[in-house]
């Protein structure tokens, strides 16, 4: 199994990463919609033992933010990748007045601020890739992501991503500087995003599913479960083959503390799916839309 195979267009990254949002807070807060992501994880030496047996399995890809735990999910990282040739995906623009909430903000000035506290948490001269956490509705979008483009020109960071975004907004990106990678809300029973999937495929820009596995319920009635049983792959991994077969750009983050969830999650590299069953996976539309 080549766990480790990447693509070299638009990213050199793994074609499965891993989603680091959750590593924060006590293991009983850090599941639901709900989960705060503010404190530093009650477990964190389990949790830079899970990151570093990602590298063991071959993931080069790790995503985080400068939001998640107030910045120490980027410190988690630096101190489980040091001295590790790994691909770090952050994200700005983003404020945590509270564990409670999650606010854009977008000014140029905070958005260099939060790249210099990135470079210094994660103890990088240069980020990977940053992308705009999400795009601040009260600042021109041409403002947020110039200030973006005047850090890459003064190489503090190398790639520029968007989080969250419809085409229109990536075309209006893309008028003022490159955008290598965007990063939505996809998975087999959340489809909305098809449109940014297929133009960031014409474009050779990397497309990053974050929650990239759709919960049981959500996909109750689907094909999914019968194709687990044909290729005896558990429904998990069956979702993100489907995932990656979606186009070379795609690459899934999928998020987990467990090492044995990890463990599935890159095996899914390893599972063939038929014509027939990707026809029918393909065909299948959740009734949520």
């Amino acid at each position: 199994m080549d766990t480790s195979r990447t693509v070299s267009i638009p990213l050199p990254a793994s074609r499965i990463g891993l989603g680091t949002m959750r590593l924060a807070d006590e293991p009983g807060s850090r599941r639901g919609a709900a989960a705060p992501i503010w404190a530093t994880p009650s477990d964190r030496d389990a949790l830079i033992a899970l990151v570093r047996r990602a590298v063991d399995l071959g993931v080069s890809h790790f995503d985080t933010a400068s939001a998640y735990a107030l910045g120490e999910g980027e410190r988690l990282l630096a101190e489980a990748l040091h001295g590790v040739d790994a691909m770090v995906a952050t994200k700005v623009g983003m404020i945590r007045p509270s564990p409670e909430q999650w606010v854009p903000l977008g000014h140029p000035a905070l958005l260099h601020q939060q790249i210099e506290e990135s470079l210094r948490r994660l103890r990088r001269e240069t980020l990977d890739l940053v992308y705009l956490h999400r795009v601040d509705p009260g600042i021109p979008l041409e403002e947020q992501v110039g200030a973006l483009q005047q850090a890459q020109e003064a190489g503090r960071v190398r790639r520029i991503g968007l989080s969250e975004v419809d085409v229109a907004t990536l075309e209006r990106a893309r008028n003022v500087v490159p955008i290598a990678a965007v990063q939505n809300l996809y998975n087999y029973g959340a489809r909305a995003h098809d449109p940014v999937l297929e133009r960031t495929a014409e474009l050779g820009i990397a497309f990053v599913p974050f929650f990239p596995v759709s919960p049981g319920e959500a996909v109750h009635g689907s094909p999914l479960e019968q194709v687990a049983a044909e290729t005896g792959a558990s429904p998990t991994q069956v979702q993100l083959a489907w995932l990656v077969r979606r186009g070379e750009h795609v690459l899934p983050i999928p998020g987990t503390t467990s090492a044995e969830h990890l463990a599935e999650n890159v095996g899914a590299t390893a599972v063939q799916l038929s014509e027939d069953q990707l026809a029918r996976l393909d065909g299948w539309s959740s009734p949520a839309g």
